[in-house]
């Protein structure tokens, strides 16, 4: 039996259109989710052309359990979950019971499936040191990372500065927690601890010469179509050591989301939702996340399985 799904297909605009594939098959530690939305992810959207023509594409879902894990982990049938893994873009996903939480009933499942790859890396980027008064500035903080990012670094008591790529693109920042907002990285005087970096390119060594001693790098995006090119003797710093991570860690996020979606239902977190519609519109959803015309995320609204 076949159900339909957003499928690889590199002769159409944005790589993505609706198709149909085969019933997901739960290994036994995984549930089976009744998607009712999915959220796209620029890098996502940018390289689904790279992935072989008819893959199910994506990774953020939320949506109703149809299906409990068989080794007798995770929610029961009938619980509201959100979901990260693989293949997420669909009527229905396999996904490890240690990849969802619990959606709280004051969060609607929209706002939830616009959580999981960009809170986790925000929420797990910002917890790799103590930010409490410590500067710590965001790139591309219009994006899905970087609203997060925003709002949780000041949830966590920091002096957050939040670049973006322009004036327009920086409006709402400062109501989310924003203490600076900058164009690029101009006015920037004064050194930061902590850069979470989803630009790359050339921003990317501009910003490494306003790190502290002691301070890191995340960098986990690179929008930029530049490479990053540092000058001779740039890397060498005097005093602690000054560091530059990647990010990669999506391994039991469970915990994590949940935290994300009591953030959400106590207030203190905002989904950013900017733009929601029928999975049907993904065309359009996905130019206008690759034209930066989306502040924020954008959630599609999955058309349900026939019953039977």
């Amino acid at each position: 039996m076949d159900m339909r799904a957003l499928v690889v297909d590199p002769e159409v605009p944005g790589s993505l259109r609706l198709g149909t594939t085969a019933e997901p098959h739960p290994a036994p530690d995984q549930l089976v989710l009744e998607v009712r939305h999915i959220s796209l992810n620029r890098g996502e959207v940018a390289f689904a052309g790279h992935r072989p023509p008819g893959t199910v594409h994506g990774y953020d879902a939320a949506g109703v359990v149809v299906g409990a894990a068989a080794d007798g982990t995770g929610p029961a049938v009938g619980t509201r979950v959100a979901a990260f893994g693989t293949g997420a873009w669909a009527q229905r996903m396999a996904v490890d019971t240690t990849a969802v939480a619990e959606v709280p009933a004051k969060v609607d499942l929209a706002d939830a499936a616009a959580l999981p790859m960009a809170g986790i890396t925000a929420l797990r980027t910002l917890r790799s040191r103590s930010i409490l008064g410590r500067r710590v500035l965001i790139t591309g903080a219009a994006g899905g990372v970087g609203r997060y990012a925003v709002q949780l670094a000041a949830l966590g008591g920091a002096h957050v500065i939040a670049s973006v790529g322009s004036a327009a693109r920086g409006e709402g920042l400062t109501e989310l927690g924003a203490d600076e907002v900058r164009v690029g990285l101009e006015g920037i005087d004064r050194p930061v601890d902590l850069i979470l970096d989803t630009v790359g390119g050339r921003q990317l060594t501009a910003a490494w010469q306003l790190l502290a001693p002691g301070g890191d790098v995340q960098s986990i995006g690179w929008a930029s179509d530049e490479p990053a090119m540092f000058a001779p003797h740039s890397l060498f710093s005097l005093g602690p050591a000054k560091t530059i991570s990647t990010f990669g860690d999506t391994h039991e996020v469970g915990p994590d989301l949940a935290t994300l979606l009591e953030f959400v239902a106590a207030g203190r977190l905002s989904p950013e939702v900017d733009w929601r519609g029928s999975w049907e519109r993904v065309t359009e959803a996905a130019r206008a996340l690759l034209d930066r015309r989306i502040a924020g995320k954008a959630v599609l609204n999955v058309e349900p399985a026939a019953a039977g």
